[in-house]
């Protein structure tokens, strides 16, 4: 339904109400802003935190996003508040090393929090795309850039994106998958609160591996693997191990570990 203000069907944020919900002091989110076109709401939150010091918890939420970018630098395209298209900022007190484990954590927090507010039975892909329904198309996807001393992590969700609107069979939304709740706003703040407990939890030694494992439909499957360099790895996803690489198992028995890559399940 359409009327002179929009798509009503597609209501806009409001800030107000989501920065009551979210930021508090004490916690992770110290502050929230939603815009209503951007290019791409991890340039934004790169270049508050370079040029203007942003301080870890910023969130930039963006209703129409014209450049945005999923990983292998495919383009992440969505019609306005069809969806959530948001940016975060955060400056991790560990060793660069595990720095890895933060995409993949953004995806668990999504893949859980759609299972929560939608009830949509979800999966992880690794390494972060979230896979929903019988069908396990794509439903969301991160993607993680380390700026300087920083990382930002842009998380792009279809909600109410119909089926003539997506780029193609291989995606999804949680209208198309008969999600109980289409709203944005309680799936936002469901995210947020849900990354915020699995980032403290990893910054305090926690066993995050373990609840990745428990959300992973790649684990125990044939993948095919294309890597960012050239060539390809087949084999069956055998585990993800302690620094988030994906072990992949080949007939021969060689044992691949993949830090990146583009993973396509077998059936």
């Amino acid at each position: 339904m359409t009327s002179a203000y929009g798509d009503l069907d597609r209501p806009p944020l409001q800030v107000a109400a989501l920065t009551r919900a979210l930021v508090r002091p004490g916690g992770l989110w110290t502050s929230l802003r939603v815009v209503a076109e951007t290019v791409s709401t991890n340039a934004d939150v790169a270049a508050a935190a370079l040029t203007a010091g942003q301080p870890e918890g910023l969130v930039v939420v963006a209703e129409s996003q014209t450049g945005g970018r999923g990983r292998q630098g495919r383009l992440w395209v969505s019609p306005p508040r069809a969806g959530l298209t948001f940016s975060i900022l955060l400056r991790p007190a560990l060793p660069r090393d595990g720095w890895s484990w933060l995409p993949l954590l953004a995806g668990l927090s999504v893949a859980r929090a759609v299972q929560r507010v939608g009830e949509v039975k979800t999966g992880v892909k690794w390494p972060n795309d979230v896979l929903a329904g019988p069908s396990r198309r794509k439903l969301a996807g991160v993607l993680g850039e380390v700026v300087a001393d920083v990382v930002v992590l842009g998380v792009g969700v279809n909600v109410s994106t119909r089926r003539e609107e997506l780029p193609g069979d291989a995606a999804t939304s949680l209208l198309l998958e008969g999600a109980t709740c289409t709203d944005r706003a309680p799936l936002l703040v469901m995210i947020l609160r849900l990354l915020a407990e699995d980032y403290r939890d990893w910054l305090g030694g926690a066993d995050v591996r373990a609840s990745y494992l428990e959300h992973c439909s790649t684990v125990g499957r044939a993948v095919l693997a294309s890597l960012p360099g050239g060539g390809e790895v087949t084999g069956t996803a055998a585990d993800v191990d302690a620094a988030g690489r994906l072990i992949v198992v080949g007939a021969d028995g060689t044992r691949t570990a993949l830090a990146a890559g583009d993973v396509t399940h077998v059936r």
